[in-house]
């Protein structure tokens, strides 16, 4: 699924109220976080982290993609240290997910 850049903004105004819970420290990424991302984007679809200012190897950017890649998800938003990741959750029931902007019909040219 590809984001639309209607509904990335629609996510990114979500996000502002939302707490960072994911932290990518010295350690980098490994299987825990990977684990710890995917049970928190299934419960929320929508989750924030932040790269530690000591992780030499990640820098947000790369630290994002790494984990929409391996929790196949996507990247909302990376300002500075910080990254937004969104996933459609299949187990929550359709009235409580994130309701998310109709992509616009491609016209014909």
């Amino acid at each position: 699924m590809e984001l639309t850049s209607k509904q990335r903004a629609q996510l990114r105004g979500l996000a502002n109220s939302i707490d960072t819970i994911l932290i990518v420290g010295k350690d980098g990424i490994g299987d825990n976080l990977v684990k710890q991302a995917n049970d928190a984007l299934e419960a929320r679809e929508l989750i924030k982290g932040r790269v530690l200012d000591n992780n030499i190897d990640y820098d947000a950017r790369t630290a994002a993609e790494e984990l929409a890649k391996a929790t196949r998800s996507e990247v909302v938003q990376v300002i500075g240290t910080k990254f937004v990741l969104y996933r459609e959750s299949h187990s929550k029931p359709r009235e409580k997910r994130i309701q998310l902007v109709k992509p616009a019909k491609k016209r014909p040219q």
